[in-house]
């Protein structure tokens, strides 16, 4: 218990985190004939788009994904507001809106203080410490608290013995307690408390040391042949300073050859020029011979000579002695990994980031993103091969990463086009949807008359051709004020707003928050009226927006949080919702409360395509081998069918119904919004 402490502390000094709390040991079901349970099998396929796949459908390149469609179903799924993974996954894990299970975004602020933090989970150190001499001895346990409210779907079912997998889940880090098989996924962190921060280790002066987009350069140490280096690891959170953990670890380069041995710890291995090694367990000790954490991570050889660069994936949390649980049972993790070897258990495996910072090229990226997807695949076929009743939910997040990464390569009209890139990587995304096609043939072929099949998506896609940078307009439009003396470059909210002023801000990829007397720090709008009257205004000016030309809308819907959501968590909300327009996504700069000096910009990075917009405009998917009576299927219905497959009534506290349930028997909820705010 000690050593999963002193990570909760390291991680929670630098982000993203989980709860602890609820978790349970594993306990035997209560005995219950497998004749007298149902079988459903789920695939989550994040990012499915309905216009492509039945495009590809009608093309003749799915024809799994066709015979399931003319058998039972194939329907858009009204996806959550606003259309962002973690948002749309607790819809439907949860069978409610935002303002009950809280999640709003991907990034929420503490009003009293305006500081940012991921929306899934936050950490709270030890209270009581003993410092002797250097070194911190926490008397106490922090506590780690998942801000996700609501009961998940799996744990009606828990409740009453039905045997369930649920793999890597969005927002269930770590996993809520169950006797059942779960395993954490979107939302759990490298060893370093992040979404994923790679390390690039070189001696190339072209590059700038320090951090970039989601990592660290490094510099190494040459003597001919010979290279030094270090892996940097979590701080160290027992002595004073909180100093780095890091391993030396040498390589030696080939006099001739392309090719280089390298030696980290207990562990040798040879990669050549584009090689990538192996899972390489890795041990970072914080009181030697005490305290200690172990991780994995890859190596992929970039370069040999004549200078030096490596790349190294995120220090992963180690599946076969995780030092956070990442599963229920906490066996199961271990258990799997002695099954199948190490594998990826951030919750965002992809590194598109390393692609955005230049650092992996369109070739090296796809290799990485190719071994997520295989391991993932690995991973499914061993759980399908165990499946004998109640539920198994699968995710896989191929679709939603390459789509953000390689919608350019299909999109002439995006300022990333190229047209040498198209006629090379054009069909990455049409050849993963048909990966996906593959995948659900495997399903039915392992489904028997007993089972029902569902195919959920969160939301679509669309292209991000350019950028609305949000807080410049607010700025731009007298909304947002700066200080006197403000930069003119790199300026954000936190250092430059003139909060004596300012009435409005942005903040994460869809909100616009008020400055609201008696909940902001400095608010100055007053509650009632004004701030009615002030979302009014601002929803009409923002939807007001064109292009340039006068042509385009920018801004396509508003929605105002005290419409669009009911529950107790929605007076913490974004006051606004901003839904842009299918081309269109909120300036990088401006999630962070950044204030950049354009107010339109196009958008030349790799990551050029979103589905963070008008949330009319990306729907999901669902598909079922049952006929889908919905007229209007909602990501808060599949809770509510789920428990509905096994004879569970819908709890008073979701919002939608089965999408199996016949029109006769509950009136449909027409075109509703996804949230349905009203009920």
């Amino acid at each position: 218990m000690k050593r999963l402490y002193i990570w909760m502390v390291a991680i929670g000094v630098t982000g993203l985190l989980g709860t602890l709390l609820g978790l349970s040991l594993a306990r035997k079901y209560r005995a219950e004939s497998p004749q007298q349970i149902k079988k459903l099998l789920i695939l989550g396929i994040d990012g499915m788009d309905p216009q492509l796949l039945q495009r590809f459908m009608d093309q003749g390149k799915m024809p799994n994904f066709a015979a399931l469609a003319a058998r039972g179903g194939f329907l858009p799924l009204q996806t959550s507001i606003p259309p962002q993974s973690p948002v749309a996954w607790a819809n439907l894990i949860t069978g409610m809106n935002p303002g009950s299970h809280g999640i709003f975004d991907f990034i929420h602020r503490d009003p009293a203080t305006l500081t940012p933090y991921f929306s899934t989970s936050q950490v709270k150190p030890a209270k009581h410490n003993l410092r002797l001499g250097s070194w911190i001895i926490p008397l106490s346990e922090g506590e780690v608290l998942l801000l996700r409210h609501g009961k998940a779907f799996w744990q009606y079912l828990d409740e009453r013995g039905i045997p369930l997998t649920v793999f890597r889940l969005p927002s269930n880090f770590p996993p809520v307690s169950s006797r059942g098989k779960t395993f954490a996924g979107m939302g759990t962190p490298d060893l370093l408390g992040g979404y994923g921060t790679f390390s690039f280790h070189t001696d190339d002066p072209i590059f700038s040391l320090g951090p970039v987009n989601g990592g660290v350069i490094y510099p190494v140490q040459v003597a001919g042949d010979r290279i030094e280096a270090r892996l940097h690891g979590p701080i160290n959170t027992l002595r004073k300073e909180n100093p780095e953990l890091t391993i030396p670890f040498s390589v030696d380069r080939d006099p001739s050859e392309s090719v280089a041995r390298f030696s980290i710890q207990d562990h040798q291995f040879i990669l050549r020029e584009h090689e990538w090694s192996p899972w390489v367990p890795l041990t970072f000790k914080f009181i030697p011979g005490l305290e200690s954490i172990t991780g994995i991570c890859r190596f992929y050889l970039k370069q040999v000579r004549p200078q030096f660069e490596l790349y190294v994936t995120p220090i992963n949390i180690d599946p076969s002695n995780p030092a956070l649980p990442l599963s229920t049972p906490e066996k199961y993790a271990p258990e799997l990994s002695r099954e199948l070897g190490y594998f990826y258990t951030q919750g965002i495996a992809e590194d598109t980031k390393a692609l955005t910072s230049g650092l992996l090229s369109d070739d090296e990226y796809l290799v990485q993103a190719r071994i997520v997807f295989e391991e993932q695949r690995r991973l499914f076929e061993h759980e399908l091969a165990q499946f004998r009743n109640g539920l198994l939910f699968f995710y896989f997040s191929s679709l939603d990463l390459n789509g953000h990464m390689f919608w350019r390569a299909t999109d002439p009209k995006s300022p990333s086009f190229d047209p040498e890139l198209a006629a090379k990587h054009g069909r990455v995304l049409e050849d993963y949807y048909r990966e996906m096609d593959g995948i659900l043939g495997e399903a039915l072929s392992a489904a028997d008359e007993n089972t029902t099949v569902l195919v959920v998506s969160d939301h679509g896609f669309a292209p991000f051709r350019r950028s609305f940078n949000l807080n410049a307009w607010l700025l731009e439009n007298g909304y947002l004020v700066l200080r006197a003396g403000a930069s003119s470059q790199g300026r954000d909210i936190f250092r430059d707003a003139d909060w004596s002023r300012t009435r409005a801000y942005g903040l994460g990829l869809n909100g616009l928050y008020l400055n609201l007397r008696g909940r902001e720090k400095n608010g100055i709008v007053n509650p009632g009226a004004e701030a009615e009257a002030l979302q009014r205004e601002i929803a009409e000016r923002l939807l007001a927006v064109r292009e340039p030309n006068g042509q385009q809308q920018v801004v396509t819907r508003m929605d105002r949080a005290a419409e669009a959501y009911s529950g107790p968590s929605a007076s913490q909300a974004p006051d606004l919702i901003v839904g842009y327009n299918r081309g269109y996504r909120v300036g990088w700069d401006s999630v962070l409360g950044g204030i950049s000096a354009n107010v339109m910009e196009d958008n030349t990075q790799p990551w050029s395509g979103d589905h963070c917009i008008d949330f009319t405009k990306v729907p999901g998917v669902v598909l079922s081998n049952r006929k889908i009576h919905a007229e209007h299927p909602a990501l808060t219905d599949i809770a509510p069918t789920i428990l509905a497959e096994f004879g569970i009534a819908t709890p008073d506290t979701m919002k939608g119904r089965s999408i199996f349930e016949p029109s006769g028997q509950n009136a449909d909820r027409g075109a509703a919004t996804p949230d349905q705010g009203g009920k």
